[in-house]
């Protein structure tokens, strides 16, 4: 049975760790509340791109652009979103999970030629233990927390890497953020783009021709794909950093309500043991005084 300066040493130990919780939580919310204004901002530019997307298409322009062609795939790559801080509950270890099991999916399908490029540190130890893959960095500018870049760095690299056939097949693991307390591990397609309503994004109502196209709808296409693309990688990634922020709201909540219940029990055992301690020594002073009577 612990005594009880070791039971007070416990009770000081984990009321400190419940004040560092707490102090991530409101770190956290600080976070989530930048990033989700961030993927507010984000989805009306894509739905604009969309937008002007469905306009051309009906004024029949038959544009097909190399990077939506479909062809077998022989040569995939797998882009992984997670985190570079802990500390977030298993948001990373969903993560890893379904990069294992889409590895797993391609190796049925027949794929030898795999690449898996994780974006974020808590991921890339879990990614190293799958077997029959090869691994590639992520650009810089996410270590430097510069998502913009990155993304369209990294998108641009995928782009000039399909067009010249070392990929056959780009897909992104990342986390769809639905609401505060569901965040769900998803396989998004990259490449080829389908651009079919299959995507479900519905496009905004009233396309009356209110676009004067210059030079050309088919130059004007070539430009719109990688936009397409460009924006559909930073939402992805702005997804994700909302879902982590909010699963180590989740986490340090959880904590916090834990500490709360240990101290609760120490503080009980504490307080028995100094009942206990009182008890006997009043015991041990009635003793002595009836010694003496």
């Amino acid at each position: 049975m612990a005594t009880m300066r070791e039971l007070k040493g416990r009770i000081s130990s984990v009321h400190s760790s419940q004040k560092m919780t707490g102090a991530m939580k409101m770190i956290a919310s600080a976070r989530l509340r930048q990033v989700e204004n961030k993927l507010a901002q984000a989805r009306p530019y894509q739905q604009k791109l969309w937008d002007i997307y469905a306009h051309i298409r009906q004024s029949e322009c038959d544009y097909v652009s190399p990077l939506s062609e479909k062809r077998e795939a022989e040569r995939v790559a797998l882009v992984a979103f997670a985190s570079d801080e802990g500390l977030c509950g298993i948001f990373n270890v969903n993560i890893a999970k379904k990069v294992a099991e889409t590895v797993s999916r391609y190796k049925t399908e027949g794929i030898k030629d795999i690449t898996v490029i994780p974006v974020g540190k808590k991921i890339f130890s879990d990614v190293r233990r799958i077997t029959g893959i090869r691994f590639q960095e992520a650009p810089a500018a996410f270590a430097e927390k510069d998502f913009v870049k990155g993304t369209r760095e990294l998108a641009d690299h995928l782009m000039e890497a399909f067009l010249s056939k070392r990929y056959d097949r780009v897909e992104v693991v990342y986390t769809y953020y639905k609401s505060m307390g569901t965040q769900i591990p998803m396989v998004r397609p990259f490449l080829p783009l389908s651009l079919d309503r299959q995507d479900k994004v519905v496009t905004s109502s009233g396309l009356e021709p209110w676009y004067i196209l210059e030079p050309d709808a088919e130059s004007i296409m070539a430009t719109l794909y990688p936009l397409l693309l460009h924006a559909l990688m930073y939402e992805l990634c702005l997804s994700t950093r909302t879902s982590e922020q909010a699963a180590r709201i989740l986490a340090m909540q959880t904590a916090n309500d834990n500490a709360s219940k240990l101290l609760d029990e120490l503080q009980l055992e504490y307080n028995k043991l100094r009942q206990q301690s009182i008890t006997s020594e009043l015991l041990d002073i009635a003793g002595g005084s009836n010694v003496e009577g």
